[in-house]
């Protein structure tokens, strides 16, 4: 069978969680959205089953899955619902809905509900993406629990800048954030990957940790001890050797300028390494670091093995993982740890050390 896999360390996973709940204190949603950002959603959160203080989602069709797989502990939909029926359902099985905009509440008002929701109203404090304004959310917060149709209301915020540890613009989302909710009842969730880890300020009842989760450190270089959950891994398949002066792949990119031994690797652009990644990102091969040369094509992309005598088909590759970083790659692509993770496809995933 074509080698290219994904394998995912669910002890690792279970090491990141614990991680991001000591650093912030009380609570903690696990964010398995996106396909627990291309890691398989109910493999993880069966991983942290009896772990995990709740689960949080994007929408009603990811948290039926997990409920389907076994999943009871509580799940946050965080961009709410779409309509009455997804209200409904959600009101069935437990989950907890955020509310982000007046059309959301107005479903909540005019539709007789078979239980009591669990609802966070989202403040807008200055991303101005989702979320109602400041001024609107004590208003919000009475509407909602006027009838009794709303047991529990939390409140929640998302920041632009979490990443960023010398952004006044984090500061001010966490004042804005707390002028608007003072003296109402009810739990926060402020804290993304980000905030647990550069924003102690904005630690309170609930934590969002992402994509720290997965090992991606959104802060790289700071030591947080998160362990990489995914190894992107594939084979050479096939060796040849260029003279100087040869070019090798689509557009010409790399040319030898000396005589240069390559390893062709079955991993492309369609099984989610990027096309955009430039000649020499690392990549380990029999546990070596060696280095991309050539366009990414779909199927296959191509590695220097000169300086590796030893190695040849059937070397094991690591794209990215435990020796290579999955920011490293992502940044020399241009883009971010997660969109690699999330792009992950048409390869065998192998889930390690836990359910699933």
């Amino acid at each position: 069978m074509r080698p290219a896999r994904a394998l995912i360390d669910l002890d690792a996973l279970r090491h990141n969680y614990r991680l991001a709940r000591q650093f912030h204190g009380g609570q903690a949603f696990a964010v398995v959205k996106a396909n627990a950002y291309g890691h398989g959603a109910l493999a993880c959160a069966l991983a942290l089953r009896g772990e995990a203080d709740g689960y949080a989602v994007a929408f009603i069709d990811e948290a039926l899955a997990l409920r389907a797989g076994g999943i009871a502990a509580p799940i946050l939909l965080l961009e709410g619902v779409f309509d009455t029926a997804e209200l409904l359902e959600a009101a069935r099985q437990w989950l907890w809905v955020a509310v982000h905009h007046p059309a959301q509440v107005e479903m909540i008002e005019r539709t007789s509900l078979p239980a009591p929701l669990r609802v966070w109203i989202k403040v807008n404090s200055g991303m101005n993406r989702a979320g109602f304004s400041p001024d609107a959310v004590r208003t919000i917060w009475k509407r909602l629990i006027v009838d009794g149709k709303v047991k529990d209301c939390g409140f929640m915020t998302h920041f632009a800048r979490a990443d960023e540890p010398d952004a006044e613009a984090t500061a001010e989302q966490i004042r804005t954030f707390d002028a608007a909710t003072r003296s109402l009842p009810g739990e926060r969730s402020l804290a993304n990957s980000g905030a647990i880890l550069a924003w102690p300020d904005s630690h309170r009842d609930w934590a969002r940790p992402g994509i720290m989760l997965y090992g991606a450190d959104p802060i790289p270089g700071e030591g947080h001890g998160l362990l990489p959950v995914m190894t992107l891994a594939s084979e050479i398949v096939a060796v040849r050797e260029l003279a100087p002066g040869d070019p090798l792949g689509y557009g010409a990119r790399f040319v030898a300028q000396r005589r240069t031994r390559v390893g062709l690797v079955a991993m492309g652009y369609a099984d989610g390494y990027p096309r955009t990644a430039p000649d020499h990102v690392p990549v380990a091969v029999d546990g070596q670091i060696a280095s991309l040369i050539g366009r990414v094509s779909m199927d296959m992309l191509t590695v220097d093995l000169t300086d590796l005598p030893e190695a040849g088909i059937g070397s094991a590759v690591e794209l990215w993982g435990k020796q290579v970083s999955v920011n490293r790659v992502a940044q020399s692509a241009g883009t971010i740890s997660y969109e690699l993770l999330c792009n992950v496809k048409r390869v065998d995933f192998a889930w390690e050390n836990g359910e699933g």
